[in-house]
């Protein structure tokens, strides 16, 4: 498979302004796509993180609200690398990518839709709902990594990731906000029904936005084979490809210390600091504010001083924060520490976007993302039921400290396999 759509090399310096508002050719028109495509999934996002809430005054147990979190990781565990294996054989990813990301974020809508259904098993029935639309969100994991790389081309990734996801998380910033007035204005569960019913705006811009997108098609074998052989196939690939190898592992194991550390932080906020609801709020809305902002300055650094510095210096400055959480005890220091390791993960995000697509074969580069993929379900699975266990066994934060290490030894294979030279 040939690398998909690259664009002239001087388009990824093209003012954000004119990709927006002026796109003279098709390389920034699907630029401008992507970035409004954004938008749609930011307002999208923006209600779906209420999701959680609603499900829990239906009167869901924990274990429900767990699933929504468990059950894609579980999905994309299983399903990743056969779906990319799948994707490498289609001539157009696009409108798998389009239509499956619709079916995902029109699951919102369904959602608003059950009380009117039923008064009864309404919790059950948004769970299957939900369970139902892993299948297309695996494929969209998948698939957009492809079709981002597509659209940036080698030189223009950090530009264009840095560019979405600073969008998407300044509109989904904003819904939020607006989302939690409107809560107010009418009576439960209809404020809820409501909020997600009109998520379908941002479903409808995305799916205008994101099918609009033009790619060369795919080069494709010609040979047609069963999975297992071509999985076969691919781990003799793999030992192959040191640098997508080494970086597979590298960044698991990183990986691992990342997602230990998500139900860790909030409990350590809340039960031994204290810290209230406004002041969770501020913490999170500090790290997402430093996180835009992070990306714009990485993309400039990484223009001057090159990915690997940005890779090693990003992921052991993010290495500190569970550590420097567990040794703090005032609200004031855990806002201070978020900021500083949203600055840190924007970093990552960018490295770890363009590695995987750097060191990917062109000629299996679906495949070998799903590839990644799997690597990335498994950790978001596995670590933070680890890491609660171990907590609940040895304290908080013992687990903070265990999240801290797994990070530092990830950081230190990265740069121990040489991971990102040459990139």
């Amino acid at each position: 498979m040939s690398q998909m759509g690259s664009p002239a090399v001087s388009q990824h310096d093209t003012p954000l302004w004119t990709v927006l508002f002026r796109p003279s050719n098709r390389e920034q028109l699907n630029q401008r796509n992507v970035l409004i495509d954004g938008i749609g999934v930011g307002i999208t996002a923006g209600v779906g993180s209420f999701l959680s809430v609603f499900l829990v005054r239906l009167g869901a147990s924990s274990f429900m609200v767990g699933l929504l979190t468990a059950m894609p990781a579980l999905t994309g565990m299983i399903l990743a690398i056969p779906v990319g294996e799948f994707l490498s054989r289609r001539p157009n990813i696009i409108p798998w990518f389009a239509r499956s990301r619709f079916l995902v974020l029109l699951c919102y809508v369904l959602t608003g839709l059950v009380p009117f259904v039923t008064q009864t098993h309404e919790p059950e029935l948004i769970i299957l709902i939900w369970a139902l639309a892993t299948l297309p969100q695996t494929l969209v994991s998948v698939a957009f990594t492809v079709v981002m790389g597509g659209v940036a081309g080698p030189r223009g990734r950090f530009t264009l990731m840095s560019r979405r996801w600073s969008i998407l998380g300044l509109t989904n910033s904003l819904t939020v906000v607006a989302v939690g007035q409107m809560l107010n204005w009418f009576d439960f569960p209809f404020n809820y029904q409501i909020i997600f019913l009109g998520s379908a705006i941002g479903a409808f811009i995305s799916i205008v936005f994101s099918s609009s997108l033009k790619l060369p098609p795919q080069e494709i074998r010609q040979q047609q084979q069963g999975l297992l052989k071509t999985l076969r196939e691919h781990g003799g690939s793999l030992k192959q490809n040191k640098p997508f190898l080494n970086f597979t592992i590298a960044q698991f194991v990183f990986r691992l210390g990342l997602t230990m550390a998500l139900p860790l932080l909030p409990l350590y906020w809340v039960r031994a600091v204290g810290a209230t609801d406004s002041q969770i709020g501020v913490i999170n809305s500090t790290q997402t504010f430093v996180l835009m902002i992070a990306y714009f300055v990485w993309t400039k650094i990484s223009a001057r001083r090159g990915e690997r510095f940005v890779l090693l210096i990003a992921a052991f400055g993010v290495s500190f924060y569970p550590l420097l959480t567990a040794l703090t005890h005032t609200p004031n220091l855990l806002i201070l520490w978020a900021g500083i390791a949203g600055f840190f993960v924007a970093g990552v995000d960018l490295v770890f976007f363009d590695i995987v697509l750097a060191t990917a074969p062109a000629e299996n580069q679906a495949a070998f993302v799903g590839i990644y993929q799997t690597t990335v379900y498994v950790a978001t699975f596995a670590a933070p039921m680890i890491g609660t266990a171990f907590s609940d066994a040895f304290g908080l934060i013992a687990a903070l400290i265990l999240a801290t290490v797994l990070r530092f030894l990830g950081a230190g294979l990265l740069a121990r396999m040489g991971v990102g030279r040459g990139v």
